[in-house]
């Protein structure tokens, strides 16, 4: 047992390290939306890189289990994560394996929609955050579904939470790219 906490705690270190020199990018490109049968492929959690993507709670409307879903933009084959509870809007919570100063994130949503998007330290306190009132909408019905970013700023960043559709829409997260803490530095 020690040897393996010894083993996961060098991993950590040496994701730590590695990330140090620039940012990281989750993108969420190895993950299958549809699957075999044609079903949209839910899950409870997901992580990439360190960051373990969950809903913030447990639905409160259903006895139903909290689940996550894959997107593909369909104009640029870009995958994106969102809350997969259509009639209870969660919001999508993203934790850093490591104290993180930057995060910003690449979305696409439900025309119209507002969006916020929270920094959390790790006693749960919101340190920074960043909304839209509306969404990017299409221009004309043949364009494609708008991307945009949000960005937040703070030490220690803990976790991200991601919100802000109402019941029927969705907000897909295409990709989070955030900035370790430097070593060494409080």
């Amino acid at each position: 047992m020690i040897r393996a906490a010894a083993s996961r705690f060098l991993l950590v270190g040496a994701a730590a390290c590695a990330w140090s020199a620039g940012p990281v990018v989750v993108d969420f490109e190895k993950a299958v939306p549809l699957l075999a049968d044609g079903n949209a492929n839910r899950v409870p959690r997901w992580e990439e890189k360190g960051v373990v993507f969950t809903l913030a709670r447990e639905p409160q409307q259903t006895k139903g289990k909290g689940m996550l879903m894959f997107f593909t933009h369909l104009s640029n084959g870009h995958k994106g994560i969102a809350c997969a509870m259509a009639t209870e809007p969660i919001p999508v919570r993203a934790a850093f394996p490591v104290p993180v100063s930057s995060v910003t994130v690449s979305f696409w949503g439900s025309t119209g929609m507002p969006a916020l998007l929270e920094a959390f330290d790790a006693e749960g306190q919101v340190v920074d955050r960043a909304s839209l009132e509306s969404v990017p909408g299409r221009k004309a019905p043949g364009d494609p579904v708008p991307m945009f970013t949000m960005t937040v700023n703070a030490a220690r960043i803990a976790y991200i939470q991601f919100s802000g559709p109402r019941e029927g829409e969705y907000l897909a997260a295409a990709e989070v790219r955030f900035r370790p803490m430097e070593t060494g530095r409080n």
